[in-house]
């Protein structure tokens, strides 16, 4: 059986149909009324097509082929499983979004199945067999994919449509045999000399790729890290960002590179721009550079309690390449200049014990019995939550410091527990509160300046000495 011929060598090397339509030939319609005739025409030959196709022995090979490509489908997705299930499972979930990993999960056996479907229709086509019906199958479900992946979960509803009308609308092309004739169109548009648009397309089309491909890649590779038990968070937190500056700026290079643009031309932007780093840039390239010291001099990590000469105490949530983020007892955030760590001075508490001693003063009356304070001092100290207890040589002690004006001032020496290290205000309120009690329990004075005033009257002469 005939099969007519294919609808795009009817239009590229045939003349057209003599009436297709049926449409009266004494007509003389206008420049867009015979585009519509041409465009009636050209769908109405599909159909006709699509018609003798059905009803010809080739749709069962056709038939044939889908069947065949569900089930090579289905075995290449269970094999990738047991396969690389592991690493599938990682690669999903590196993706942020949560609607997206739901996407990727469900939509790995049709996208298995389009694969093997399109290789079958790629055989059969090189041997001239008619593929109109596995095309229009193939077609759609790789729009149904890249809808449901990039389209629907997005929650702009104008981007959403917009992907929608490009995704469906270029499967409707894919279906006619009309993307070539397409894309070819716009090839013949120039822009300036020798750009084209499908040249510019191309170009903005592998920026996104790329671009996407390599925070996408980056942030796997930075979910990697994470997991890795030999580098410190602060040196994983580094190579993730370079990663992720290296893989985009190669991606924004290759994206030019697509277009013939040559990147010498730019020497004279990058002369410029190190003129701009040596002036207006300097402070951004000093912290860039401090934050690389203190990552591989291992002086900071994440976790330290530490106190700045600016008066800035905290914990370290996170080292980044131009500031280190601290975050105080209060729940404050702040974002402190990586400089200020190696130009000023900083008290780390954790650096390598976290155990710290703290010096909690007072003062008793004179006269009061020195013994019976220290036992009052030493049962206040244990009963704080805070008290390092059990490690040889760091025991609570209490030390007489000075003899006041109107005091004997001690001191309580004691030895703090890991987490308390961080909370050292609440620390020390804790102690004042305990040592304030256990002195009213053994009815210890704690005195209070005490000045004698002498009056002398002027009209009465003063004693004589």
């Amino acid at each position: 059986m005939n099969v007519p011929p294919n609808p795009i060598s009817i239009v590229a090397t045939a003349a057209p149909p003599a009436n297709p339509l049926d449409l009266p030939t004494d007509i003389n319609l206008p420049a867009i009324g015979q585009l519509g005739a041409e465009m009636l025409g050209f769908f109405h030959h599909f159909v006709i097509r699509l018609r003798a196709e059905l009803l010809s022995d080739t749709i069962w090979l056709q038939l044939g082929g889908g069947v065949l490509a569900i089930l090579l489908g289905y075995i290449a997705s269970r094999l990738l499983d047991a396969i690389a299930g592991k690493l599938l499972t990682e690669v999903v979930d590196a993706v942020p979004d949560r609607q997206y990993r739901v996407s990727l999960r469900a939509l790995r056996l049709p996208s298995a199945v389009a694969l093997a479907l399109w290789l079958i229709i790629g055989a059969l086509a090189a041997r001239g067999l008619p593929v109109d019906f596995m095309r229009i199958t193939g077609a759609v479900l790789v729009a149904a994919i890249l809808s449901r992946v990039f389209a629907l979960p997005r929650t702009d509803t104008a981007w959403r449509w917009t992907l929608v009308t490009l995704i469906w609308g270029t499967a409707a092309l894919i279906v006619l045999g009309q993307l070539g004739a397409l894309i070819n169109f716009i090839d013949s548009i120039v822009i300036g000399k020798t750009l084209t648009l499908l040249d510019l397309f191309r170009a903005i089309i592998i920026a996104i790729v790329l671009i996407w491909s390599a925070s996408y890649v980056s942030r796997l590779f930075i979910t990697r890290l994470n997991t890795s038990q030999h580098l410190t968070a602060s040196v994983r937190g580094l190579f993730g960002q370079l990663v992720r500056i290296i893989m985009i700026g190669t991606a924004i290079v290759v994206a030019l590179s697509t277009i013939g643009i040559d990147l010498t031309t730019f020497a004279v932007f990058t002369g410029a721009l190190g003129v701009g780093i040596g002036f207006g840039l300097q402070s951004i390239f000093s912290n860039f550079v401090a934050g690389i010291i203190i990552i591989f001099e291992k002086t900071l990590k994440v976790g330290d309690f530490v106190d700045l000469e600016s008066g800035i105490r905290g914990e370290v949530q996170e080292i980044n390449i131009r500031s280190t983020l601290i975050r105080n007892n209060d729940n404050i955030d702040m974002l402190v200049p990586n400089s200020e760590f190696i130009n000023n001075r900083v008290i780390n508490w954790t650096m390598r014990d976290a155990h710290r001693r703290m010096h909690v003063p007072f003062g008793v009356a004179y006269g009061t019995d020195k013994d019976l304070v220290k036992k009052a001092i030493l049962e206040a100290a244990a009963k704080v939550e805070f008290t390092l207890k059990g490690v040889p040589n760091r025991k609570p002690e209490v030390w007489l410091v000075k003899f006041g004006d109107s005091s004997l001032d001690f001191e309580l020496i004691v030895w703090l527990t890991d987490e308390a290290t961080k909370k050292p205000a609440r620390v020390h309120a804790a102690y004042c509160w305990e040592i304030e009690t256990a002195l009213a329990k053994y009815g210890i004075t704690i005195p209070f300046p005490q000045r004698d005033l002498h009056i002398i009257r002027p009209d009465r002469p003063a004693d004589k000495a």
